[in-house]
């Protein structure tokens, strides 16, 4: 089935609010660089949508409220109450806002040969050598014992100092250039290097004193930030690519930024939940943390955090009901939202075309997602795939169907099959993404326009 290129189909009108959704887009992009971030964007915009905190919301709930519960500061959930009873079921959009990065170990200040650096220890599958040399910033919360979080983002304003990994030059690099990939750089060596001058003798340093590059580092540390070395063993500090998204392609029909695996996803939902009218069915948008390291813990998908705020909902709507709880989950429909592979013609062995998302095609649908035999995938429901074709259809989104790269090749997961476990009805859908996991990723913002209108499109009528 051969999709046109939607960029061929836009009416001015349309072009008009393709670039307001993406100007949204790359903003939200810039001021959410880690999950943290996004949770902060996210109450930010929901209380202006009229969003109250949970516990703020009152009883009985009635069609229109809108609620959100927070995770440990990571993981969010969003509800519009519809006019169906929640127990009938809702509607959900659920994405991650966890990227691939490099996080600060808990002791990680160290000097060598007059070089301050911070150890690390890489977050999600990354490629370690495409962070070699690049503008890195640092990101994240130091919380201290008296109780106090001090938030970080050094290496994102103008004049602002950026970070480095160091490589190997060149000229010494033979044997360097003799490794797999995946060897060229070891995962100890990718500390991030910090500071290289002195404490001077006269500020205080002992003179038998051999770490004066980490000494000053100290320094500056207490003296910009109050914060201490100690500090680092309950911090939260997120390595990222310093920079803006930006417009890519001289046609401007592109976004290049960090982090959109998923946060293309996650932003777009966001948009059509506050953007939705009151839904006939409950609607739901979950943005969660951990999903590049299998969603596990606290704020990852795998906890009660979404199941226990239902059955806080279900209380306040008709008193407390475990089954109800059953029902309304089971009864529930759900976009795992998640990036999908784009065809990429410089790297076509990877592809089977035939089933390949493209840029420009808009919306993409994964039947199902895993590796090789279809190895941890949720595989949707014919019925299920039949709806969504009427929904997408009814209000003209652009979508297509795909799978992710040759069968043989590889694979990768998403949230999906863990809300699957509860009964519902469950398919991946996505944006198209080149360079998927790499520093700086690319989508077409035809594809963004089209998710967001998806979305709303799932919302209305499912």
């Amino acid at each position: 089935m051969d999709r046109k290129n939607v960029w061929k189909t836009y009416t001015p009108a349309q072009k008009a609010e393709l670039d307001q959704v993406n100007e949204r887009y790359k903003a939200c992009l810039d001021a959410g660089k880690t999950e943290r971030e996004c949770v902060a964007i996210t109450v930010e915009e929901a209380k202006k949508a009229g969003y109250v905190s949970l516990a703020e919301a009152k009883a009985p709930l009635k069609a229109g409220d809108k609620i959100y519960a927070v995770c440990m500061d990571k993981s969010i959930v969003l509800f519009q109450i519809g006019r169906q009873p929640l127990e009938k079921g809702m509607n959900i959009l659920g994405a991650h806002i966890d990227s691939p990065r490099i996080d600060v170990k808990q002791n990680p200040l160290y000097e060598s040969d007059e070089f301050a650096y911070l150890d690390t220890h890489y977050y999600g599958g990354i490629k370690k050598y495409q962070w070699l040399t690049i503008p890195l910033a640092l990101h994240g919360v130091v919380a201290k014992k008296d109780g106090t979080v001090i938030n970080v983002s050094i290496g994102e304003k103008d004049d602002d100092p950026v970070f480095v990994i160091s490589d190997l030059l060149v000229h010494l690099a033979a044997k360097q250039m003799e490794q797999k990939a995946s060897a060229v750089i070891e995962g100890e060596k990718l500390d991030l290097i910090l500071a290289s001058c002195p404490l001077e003798e006269a500020e205080g340093l002992d003179k038998e004193e051999k770490d004066a590059v980490k000494a000053n580092v100290v320094k500056i540390l207490k003296e910009s930030y109050n914060i201490e070395e100690e500090d680092f063993v309950s911090a939260e500090l997120e390595i990222v690519p310093a920079g803006k998204a930006r417009d890519c392609g001289i046609d401007r029909s592109m976004i290049l930024a960090y982090g959109q695996d998923d946060r293309v996803c996650g932003f777009t939902s966001l948009f059509a939940m506050l953007d939705a009218d009151v839904p006939e069915r409950t609607a739901c948008c979950i943005l969660v943390d951990k999903e590049e390291i299998g969603s596990v813990g606290a704020t990852g998908m795998q906890s009660r955090f979404f199941e226990n705020v239902v059955a806080e909902l279900i209380a306040m709507e008709s008193g407390e009901s475990e089954l109800k709880v059953r029902r309304a989950l089971q009864n529930s429909k759900m976009l795992s939202s998640d990036v999908s592979a784009a065809y990429d013609p410089m790297f076509a062995d990877a592809f089977e075309k035939r089933s390949s998302a493209f840029f420009g095609k808009g919306l993409v649908f994964n039947k199902f997602t895993g590796s090789r035999g279809k190895n941890g995938s949720n595989d949707a429901n014919a019925e299920y795939l039949a709806q969504i074709r009427r929904a997408m259809d009814e209000e003209q989104v652009a979508y297509q169907f795909a799978e992710l790269g040759k069968v043989d090749v590889g694979g990768g997961g998403t949230i999906a099959y863990i809300m699957a476990n509860y009964g519902m009805e469950v398919i991946d859908s996505g944006v198209p993404v080149l360079s998927m996991h790499a520093p700086w990723e690319t989508t077409s913002k035809a594809d963004v326009y089209e998710a967001y209108k998806g979305y709303l499109a799932f919302l209305k009528n499912m």
